[in-house]
Protein backbone atom coordinates (compact mmCIF):
# COMPACT_ATOMS: atom_id res chain seq x y z
CA UNK A 1 0.00 0.00 0.00
CA UNK A 2 1.08 3.51 -0.71
CA UNK A 3 1.61 6.06 2.13
CA UNK A 4 0.96 9.72 1.12
CA UNK A 5 0.68 13.27 3.17
CA UNK A 6 -2.54 14.05 3.96
CA UNK A 7 -4.58 15.67 3.20
CA UNK A 8 -4.36 16.18 -0.31
CA UNK A 9 -4.65 19.72 -2.19
CA UNK A 10 -4.94 19.50 -5.48
CA UNK A 11 -4.34 23.46 -5.42
CA UNK A 12 -1.14 23.36 -3.98
CA UNK A 13 -0.06 20.59 -6.44
CA UNK A 14 -1.03 22.95 -9.09
CA UNK A 15 0.69 25.99 -7.76
CA UNK A 16 3.94 23.92 -6.83
CA UNK A 17 3.66 21.95 -10.14
CA UNK A 18 4.18 24.76 -12.56
CA UNK A 19 7.10 25.09 -10.76
CA UNK A 20 8.51 22.24 -10.75
CA UNK A 21 8.05 22.06 -14.98
CA UNK A 22 9.92 25.37 -15.17
CA UNK A 23 12.94 23.34 -12.94
CA UNK A 24 12.50 20.82 -15.62
CA UNK A 25 12.67 22.94 -19.00
CA UNK A 26 15.75 24.48 -17.56
CA UNK A 27 17.50 21.10 -16.70
CA UNK A 28 16.26 18.83 -19.98
CA UNK A 29 15.71 21.28 -22.85
CA UNK A 30 19.20 21.16 -24.38
CA UNK A 31 18.77 17.23 -24.48
CA UNK A 32 15.40 17.60 -25.67
CA UNK A 33 16.60 19.54 -28.54
CA UNK A 34 19.27 16.38 -29.65
CA UNK A 35 16.08 13.97 -29.48
CA UNK A 36 13.80 15.57 -31.40
CA UNK A 37 16.79 16.24 -34.24
CA UNK A 38 17.61 12.47 -34.11
CA UNK A 39 13.64 11.43 -34.17
CA UNK A 40 12.86 13.77 -37.64
CA UNK A 41 16.05 13.37 -39.32
CA UNK A 42 16.12 12.47 -43.55
CA UNK A 43 16.63 9.18 -44.38
CA UNK A 44 19.71 9.07 -46.11
CA UNK A 45 20.52 8.49 -49.97
CA UNK A 46 21.76 4.99 -50.60
CA UNK A 47 25.51 4.72 -49.65
CA UNK A 48 25.39 8.35 -47.92
CA UNK A 49 26.33 8.49 -43.92
CA UNK A 50 23.22 10.16 -41.81
CA UNK A 51 23.07 13.76 -40.86
CA UNK A 52 23.60 12.22 -37.09
CA UNK A 53 25.18 9.36 -36.83
CA UNK A 54 23.95 8.85 -33.00
CA UNK A 55 23.29 11.17 -29.62
CA UNK A 56 27.23 12.64 -29.31
CA UNK A 57 27.43 13.55 -32.68
CA UNK A 58 24.01 15.52 -32.80
CA UNK A 59 25.27 17.16 -29.98
CA UNK A 60 28.62 18.03 -31.39
CA UNK A 61 27.10 19.28 -34.68
CA UNK A 62 24.41 21.13 -33.15
CA UNK A 63 27.42 22.98 -30.58
CA UNK A 64 29.83 23.73 -33.27
CA UNK A 65 27.33 25.23 -35.56
CA UNK A 66 24.83 26.97 -33.78
CA UNK A 67 26.64 27.31 -30.50
CA UNK A 68 24.34 26.98 -26.87
CA UNK A 69 21.58 28.70 -27.59
CA UNK A 70 21.08 26.21 -30.61
CA UNK A 71 20.54 23.11 -27.74
CA UNK A 72 17.98 25.92 -26.10
CA UNK A 73 16.34 26.29 -29.95
CA UNK A 74 12.16 26.58 -29.46
CA UNK A 75 12.79 26.71 -25.23
CA UNK A 76 10.27 29.14 -25.31
CA UNK A 77 7.21 27.59 -26.32
CA UNK A 78 7.74 24.99 -23.82
CA UNK A 79 8.44 27.81 -21.17
CA UNK A 80 5.05 29.71 -22.00
CA UNK A 81 3.53 26.23 -21.65
CA UNK A 82 5.21 24.26 -19.00
CA UNK A 83 3.90 26.46 -15.56
CA UNK A 84 -0.03 26.01 -16.58
CA UNK A 85 1.00 22.45 -18.32
CA UNK A 86 2.96 21.19 -15.18
CA UNK A 87 0.53 22.74 -13.18
CA UNK A 88 -2.46 21.20 -14.60
CA UNK A 89 -0.15 18.01 -14.75
CA UNK A 90 0.24 17.61 -11.04
CA UNK A 91 -3.47 19.32 -10.02
CA UNK A 92 -4.50 16.34 -12.24
CA UNK A 93 -3.11 13.98 -10.27
CA UNK A 94 -4.04 15.60 -6.70
CA UNK A 95 -7.68 15.62 -7.99
CA UNK A 96 -7.35 11.83 -9.29
CA UNK A 97 -6.22 11.04 -6.22
CA UNK A 98 -8.78 13.17 -4.45
CA UNK A 99 -11.61 11.69 -6.25
CA UNK A 100 -10.47 7.82 -5.52
CA UNK A 101 -10.47 9.09 -1.43
CA UNK A 102 -13.28 7.78 0.20
CA UNK A 103 -12.18 9.26 3.22
CA UNK A 104 -9.78 12.13 3.82
CA UNK A 105 -7.19 10.01 5.61
CA UNK A 106 -7.64 6.81 2.90
CA UNK A 107 -4.37 5.45 1.83
CA UNK A 108 -4.23 4.60 -1.82
CA UNK A 109 -3.05 1.62 -3.84
CA UNK A 110 -0.57 1.48 -6.73
CA UNK A 111 -3.22 0.96 -9.20
CA UNK A 112 -5.26 3.73 -7.93
CA UNK A 113 -1.99 5.88 -8.09
CA UNK A 114 -1.47 4.98 -11.44
CA UNK A 115 -4.95 5.72 -12.63
CA UNK A 116 -4.34 9.38 -11.04
CA UNK A 117 -1.55 9.69 -13.47
CA UNK A 118 -3.49 8.65 -16.07
CA UNK A 119 -5.60 11.46 -15.57
CA UNK A 120 -3.46 13.93 -15.42
CA UNK A 121 -1.99 13.04 -18.80
CA UNK A 122 -5.58 14.03 -19.96
CA UNK A 123 -5.66 17.17 -18.45
CA UNK A 124 -2.32 18.01 -19.88
CA UNK A 125 -2.39 16.99 -23.57
CA UNK A 126 -4.79 20.39 -24.08
CA UNK A 127 -1.99 23.00 -23.24
CA UNK A 128 0.49 19.87 -24.20
CA UNK A 129 -0.46 19.00 -27.75
CA UNK A 130 0.56 23.13 -29.50
CA UNK A 131 3.42 23.72 -27.53
CA UNK A 132 5.08 20.32 -28.62
CA UNK A 133 4.05 21.05 -32.43
CA UNK A 134 5.90 24.53 -31.94
CA UNK A 135 8.89 23.39 -30.58
CA UNK A 136 9.59 20.50 -32.72
CA UNK A 137 9.17 22.73 -35.55
CA UNK A 138 11.21 25.25 -34.31
CA UNK A 139 14.34 22.50 -33.32
CA UNK A 140 14.43 20.81 -36.75
CA UNK A 141 14.35 24.24 -38.56
CA UNK A 142 18.04 25.11 -36.82
CA UNK A 143 19.22 21.77 -38.63
CA UNK A 144 17.41 22.21 -42.09
CA UNK A 145 19.11 25.73 -42.41
CA UNK A 146 15.11 26.98 -43.54
CA UNK A 147 14.45 30.17 -41.37
CA UNK A 148 10.10 29.91 -42.26
CA UNK A 149 9.51 30.40 -38.36
CA UNK A 150 11.25 34.08 -36.53
CA UNK A 151 9.78 31.93 -33.39
CA UNK A 152 7.17 30.50 -31.37
CA UNK A 153 4.82 33.49 -31.85
CA UNK A 154 5.47 33.68 -35.45
CA UNK A 155 5.24 29.39 -35.57
CA UNK A 156 1.99 29.98 -34.19
CA UNK A 157 0.52 32.82 -36.20
CA UNK A 158 1.56 30.59 -39.35
CA UNK A 159 -0.17 27.32 -38.62
CA UNK A 160 -3.48 29.09 -37.53
CA UNK A 161 -3.29 30.97 -41.04
CA UNK A 162 -2.45 28.13 -42.64
CA UNK A 163 -5.13 25.08 -41.64
CA UNK A 164 -6.98 26.87 -37.95
CA UNK A 165 -7.17 25.74 -34.90
CA UNK A 166 -6.29 22.14 -36.13
CA UNK A 167 -2.48 22.96 -37.60
CA UNK A 168 -2.38 24.10 -34.11
CA UNK A 169 -3.25 21.15 -32.56
CA UNK A 170 -2.14 18.63 -35.18
CA UNK A 171 -0.80 15.56 -33.34
CA UNK A 172 -3.07 15.95 -30.27
CA UNK A 173 -4.18 11.90 -30.49
CA UNK A 174 -0.68 11.10 -30.43
CA UNK A 175 0.41 13.20 -27.33
CA UNK A 176 -2.76 11.40 -25.01
CA UNK A 177 -1.08 8.22 -26.75
CA UNK A 178 1.94 9.10 -25.22
CA UNK A 179 0.98 11.05 -21.99
CA UNK A 180 -2.15 8.98 -20.10
CA UNK A 181 -0.02 5.68 -20.10
CA UNK A 182 3.44 7.20 -19.68
CA UNK A 183 1.65 9.68 -16.91
CA UNK A 184 0.25 6.99 -15.11
CA UNK A 185 3.94 5.33 -14.93
CA UNK A 186 5.50 8.64 -14.05
CA UNK A 187 3.21 9.61 -10.54
CA UNK A 188 2.91 5.79 -9.41
CA UNK A 189 6.93 4.95 -9.96
CA UNK A 190 8.02 8.37 -8.11
CA UNK A 191 5.40 7.74 -5.07
CA UNK A 192 6.53 3.79 -5.00
CA UNK A 193 10.13 4.92 -5.06
CA UNK A 194 9.53 7.92 -2.01
CA UNK A 195 7.68 4.85 -0.33
CA UNK A 196 10.75 2.60 -0.77
CA UNK A 197 13.14 5.20 0.00
CA UNK A 198 11.38 6.50 3.54
CA UNK A 199 13.53 5.53 6.45
CA UNK A 200 11.04 2.95 8.99
CA UNK A 201 9.46 5.61 11.61
CA UNK A 202 9.34 8.41 9.07
CA UNK A 203 7.13 10.10 6.90
CA UNK A 204 7.44 10.42 3.29
CA UNK A 205 7.86 14.51 3.35
CA UNK A 206 11.20 13.99 5.84
CA UNK A 207 12.94 12.66 2.65
CA UNK A 208 16.33 14.09 1.83
CA UNK A 209 17.20 16.20 -0.82
CA UNK A 210 19.09 13.18 -2.94
CA UNK A 211 16.05 10.47 -2.24
CA UNK A 212 13.81 12.99 -3.56
CA UNK A 213 16.22 13.51 -6.66
CA UNK A 214 17.11 9.76 -6.79
CA UNK A 215 13.16 9.41 -6.87
CA UNK A 216 12.19 11.86 -9.56
CA UNK A 217 14.80 11.05 -11.78
CA UNK A 218 14.20 7.39 -12.05
CA UNK A 219 10.33 7.93 -12.25
CA UNK A 220 11.37 10.22 -15.56
CA UNK A 221 13.19 7.38 -16.81
CA UNK A 222 10.22 5.11 -16.07
CA UNK A 223 7.73 7.48 -17.70
CA UNK A 224 10.19 7.27 -20.82
CA UNK A 225 10.42 3.83 -20.80
CA UNK A 226 6.92 3.93 -22.25
CA UNK A 227 6.25 7.32 -24.24
CA UNK A 228 9.10 6.86 -26.73
CA UNK A 229 7.40 5.04 -29.15
CA UNK A 230 4.33 7.19 -29.40
CA UNK A 231 6.35 10.57 -28.52
CA UNK A 232 8.63 9.42 -31.74
CA UNK A 233 5.04 8.80 -34.04
CA UNK A 234 4.34 12.06 -32.60
CA UNK A 235 7.25 14.17 -33.66
CA UNK A 236 7.20 12.50 -36.97
CA UNK A 237 3.80 13.59 -37.42
CA UNK A 238 3.78 16.81 -36.02
CA UNK A 239 6.87 17.78 -38.25
CA UNK A 240 5.37 16.39 -41.36
CA UNK A 241 4.18 18.39 -44.52
CA UNK A 242 0.28 18.82 -44.47
CA UNK A 243 -1.43 15.94 -45.81
CA UNK A 244 1.23 13.08 -45.98
CA UNK A 245 0.18 11.02 -43.58
CA UNK A 246 -3.53 11.06 -44.54
CA UNK A 247 -4.68 8.20 -42.17
CA UNK A 248 -2.33 9.59 -38.82
CA UNK A 249 -0.34 7.93 -36.79
CA UNK A 250 -1.26 5.07 -38.87
CA UNK A 251 0.20 5.91 -41.90
CA UNK A 252 3.65 7.49 -39.96
CA UNK A 253 4.00 4.00 -37.91
CA UNK A 254 3.40 1.52 -41.76
CA UNK A 255 6.35 4.17 -43.00
CA UNK A 256 8.79 3.51 -39.82
CA UNK A 257 8.22 0.04 -39.83
CA UNK A 258 8.76 -0.29 -43.54
CA UNK A 259 11.53 1.56 -43.83
CA UNK A 260 13.28 1.69 -40.86
CA UNK A 261 12.06 -1.40 -38.45
CA UNK A 262 11.08 -1.36 -35.05
CA UNK A 263 14.02 0.11 -34.06
CA UNK A 264 13.17 2.97 -35.57
CA UNK A 265 10.38 3.47 -32.44
CA UNK A 266 13.31 3.97 -30.14
CA UNK A 267 14.92 6.87 -32.40
CA UNK A 268 16.57 9.62 -29.54
CA UNK A 269 16.35 6.62 -27.02
CA UNK A 270 20.59 7.80 -25.63
CA UNK A 271 18.70 11.62 -25.86
CA UNK A 272 15.81 11.16 -23.69
CA UNK A 273 17.46 8.53 -21.04
CA UNK A 274 19.97 10.82 -20.30
CA UNK A 275 17.88 13.86 -20.04
CA UNK A 276 14.92 11.86 -18.52
CA UNK A 277 17.09 11.57 -14.63
CA UNK A 278 18.28 14.99 -14.40
CA UNK A 279 15.04 16.44 -15.69
CA UNK A 280 12.67 15.07 -13.78
CA UNK A 281 14.77 15.09 -10.53
CA UNK A 282 15.17 18.81 -11.07
CA UNK A 283 10.94 18.48 -11.73
CA UNK A 284 10.13 16.85 -8.20
CA UNK A 285 12.70 18.64 -6.31
CA UNK A 286 11.32 21.99 -7.26
CA UNK A 287 7.61 20.50 -7.07
CA UNK A 288 8.45 19.03 -3.39
CA UNK A 289 10.20 22.62 -2.71
CA UNK A 290 7.58 24.79 -3.89
CA UNK A 291 4.77 22.43 -1.73
CA UNK A 292 6.36 22.74 1.31
CA UNK A 293 6.84 26.34 0.72
CA UNK A 294 3.09 26.34 0.28
CA UNK A 295 2.34 24.19 3.29
CA UNK A 296 4.27 26.99 5.56
CA UNK A 297 2.56 30.07 4.02
CA UNK A 298 -0.69 28.64 3.53
CA UNK A 299 -1.43 25.58 5.30
CA UNK A 300 -5.07 25.79 5.04
CA UNK A 301 -5.43 26.25 1.12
Amino acid sequence: MAKQPQPISPLKNFFAGGFGGVCLVFVGHPLDTIKVRLQTQPKPQPGQPPLYSGTFDCFRKTLVGEGVRGLYRGMAAPIIGVTPMFAVCFFGFGLGKRLQQRKPDDVLTYPQLFAAGMLSGVFTTVIMAPGERIKCLLQIQAATGETKYTGSLDCAKQLYREAGIRGVYKGTVLTLMRDVPASGMYFMTYEWLKNILTPEGKSVSDLSVPRILFAGGLAGIFNWAVAIPPDVLKSRFQTAPAGKYPNGFRDVLRELIREEGVASLYKGFTAVMIRAFPANAACFLGFEVAMKFLNWVAPGL
